[in-house]
């Protein structure tokens, strides 16, 4: 998901200029299950052939793995994530009209192993966690995207299982973000105007 607008988040006011739109997953137990997106102003999903490269790069590892969707916005990647086999994931998504539809998609899709927190990003980061994640789907607001901030608040958080994978979108007319030193970018490409990449911190 990939939101040009707001600070750390959408603005929760429904917009009056383009209706909702919808989703689509692209592959998996739900492939071509089509949701809806909550009418919330600068929200979209992940591009569907963005999502494709992404997840063409992590069929090794998807299969049981845990993930955690932060800045979820309408899920596309998390539930991308969970239609291709991923053992649970928890979407952390700050609009609580954003939250509520992904309340009611997971339910539409019986995902059971979705897990949704109305909650802050940052906030959440800075708070106790009592479990660790395979796959990290780090998309922020563009207007947000404190990624060099992020990736050192998941590393303090203690939330990155070993040889966890850490998926970052940003804009491609900006630098990419400085990563932790021992980070290692496994995968790069350009879409539009974004930026994705697949990093790996070390240890």
């Amino acid at each position: 998901m990939a939101r040009q607008r707001g600070r750390g988040k959408p603005s929760a006011k429904r917009s009056t200029r383009n209706p909702p739109g919808r989703l689509r997953i692209v592959a998996g137990n739900w492939r071509s299950r089509v949701l809806d997106i909550a009418a919330v102003e600068g929200l979209r999903p992940t591009p569907e052939r963005v999502r494709e490269t992404l997840f063409n790069w992590l069929q090794p590892h998807i299969a049981g793995a845990r993930c955690l969707d932060l800045f979820a916005g309408t899920g596309a990647l998390g539930f991308e994530a969970l239609s291709r086999g991923a053992e649970c994931c928890v979407f952390v998504e700050r609009s609580p009209i954003a939250a509520d539809m992904l309340e009611k998609n997971a339910g539409l899709l019986g995902a059971e192993n979705a897990e949704i927190l109305a909650a802050d990003a940052y906030d959440r980061l800075t708070s106790p966690w009592d479990r660790r994640f395979d796959i990290v789907f780090l998309d922020p607001p563009f207007a947000d995207a404190r990624i060099s901030e992020l990736c050192r608040l998941l590393e303090e958080a203690g939330v990155l299982a070993q040889a966890a994978l850490v998926y970052i979108e940003e804009p491609r007319d900006e630098p990419p973000a400085t990563l932790p030193d021992h980070w290692a970018v496994k995968k790069t490409r350009t879409a539009g105007n974004v930026r994705f990449s697949l990093a790996r911190p070390a240890g």
